[in-house]
């Protein structure tokens, strides 16, 4: 129970990995506060932590939205007096190189994954600078670190908040708050499935074509990186700070002959 007594605000947490993080932070003793955009996923996520025993609760806002999600933060501790743990996990993908992504692509993406990243943290960190105490999780990717063919808006967005990550720590260091990263590979979740159907001719071709980007010869599972989560939401990780943490099936620092 690595998580007993905390809360836990987990922005997308409707499917993929943001659903596997909230069960499993759920498991680990978290009071929940699940977030998303739809309100049937959300609330999906809700009662099966619930059926499992667990402490959830689920407020629906837009993170693109200041006004939502102030009042979502204004709810949550309204509710639970307090966030011990805020992770960043909401976002989207964008497929194309630079002179294919349309304007209203690229500004979707960077709204959805930069500002989506900045607005909690933004109505979060103050409540956690009073407590002088907190830790921040944003979701990253290892495309900010290798060159990934036609994913243009979506590493620039990755990158950018790697690069944020690293300023948020050293602003709220003496605040004793960790800002930490996940940095995936390929994960299978329902995007990346929905992706592979209405994207190529032959799925099946183009998954056996994903997994071979990563050394494990295999895509990750939303677990995997749930439970890289919890590692740095723990105290295990107390001595972790700005750091990228890699989930990639050795997508980064190998490639396959």
């Amino acid at each position: 129970m690595r998580l007993t007594e905390k809360v836990a605000l987990i922005t997308g947490s409707g499917s993929g990995i943001g659903k596997s993080s909230a069960l499993l932070f759920a498991s680990e003793g978290a009071k929940v506060i699940v977030n998303d955009v739809s309100h049937e996923q959300g609330m999906a996520t809700v009662q099966e932590i619930r059926q499992n025993g667990g402490e959830a609760c689920f407020l629906q806002a837009d993170v693109t939205n200041a006004a939502e999600v102030e009042e979502m933060v204004k709810q949550a501790l309204q509710q639970y007096g307090k966030i011990d743990v805020l992770f960043n996990n909401a976002g989207i993908s964008g497929v194309g190189s630079v002179h294919e992504t349309s304007e209203e692509l690229w500004d979707r993406v960077v709204n959805v994954n930069i500002k989506g990243v900045f607005l909690p943290s933004k109505y979060v960190v103050v409540h956690m600078m009073e407590r002088k105490t907190g830790c921040i999780i944003n979701m990253s990717s290892c495309i900010a670190e290798i060159g990934l063919m036609r994913r243009a808006v979506y590493s620039a967005t990755k990158g950018a908040v790697l690069a944020l990550t690293k300023s948020m720590q050293v602003d709220y260091a003496p605040y004793n708050i960790r800002v930490n990263a996940l940095l995936p590979g390929t994960i299978l979740t329902p995007f990346v499935e929905n992706y592979l159907r209405t994207s190529y001719d032959n799925p099946e071709e183009a998954f056996e074509t994903l997994k071979k980007r990563q050394l494990s010869g295999d895509l990750g599972k939303p677990e995997d990186v749930a439970k890289a989560a919890l590692f740095l939401a723990s105290d295990e990780s107390k001595f972790m700070m700005g750091a990228p943490l890699y989930i990639d099936g050795g997508a980064t620092f190998g490639k396959m002959a």
